[in-house]
């Protein structure tokens, strides 16, 4: 890749526990590439947001990239946040590698997690959730 330009993109990557959504766009953010989840490659819900499915939604979200002529990106993970978990869910990191192996060149990795400075009343009640 010697004196090759590289055209850079945005890989946006939402891992929860239940499912697995990768957004690239182009490098201002405003121009959807490609979009790919986990339950797009998966026949039943309860494997989307395995690490299996996050890495075949991967390779065709790097598929269609390439294709449209973007070779980097920069990785902007993400978890639910707020009050839901602040960490990513399993189907982050095998998503990352998989874009890697894919031919695409990875820039800066960075997490975007929203995390409450204050917060507003957590869902429930006072006595909480009760069944």
């Amino acid at each position: 890749m010697a004196g090759e330009k590289i055209r850079w993109g945005i890989a946006k990557i939402y891992a929860s526990k239940n499912n697995t959504l990768i957004t690239i766009t182009d490098i201002t953010g405003s121009e959807t590439i490609t979009r790919w989840s986990g339950g797009r490659v998966v026949k039943t819900s309860r494997l989307e947001g395995s690490p299996y499915a996050a890495m075949i939604a991967a390779n065709k979200a790097a598929k269609d990239a390439l294709e449209k002529g973007i070779t980097g990106v920069h990785v902007q993970v993400r978890a639910p946040g707020g009050h839901g978990a602040r960490n990513p869910g399993s189907g982050a990191q095998p998503t990352i590698r998989a874009l890697s192996r894919y031919g695409l060149r990875i820039g800066k990795i960075e997490n975007v997690t929203p995390i409450p400075h204050d917060t507003t009343k957590k869902p429930g009640g006072r006595r909480g959730r009760r069944l």
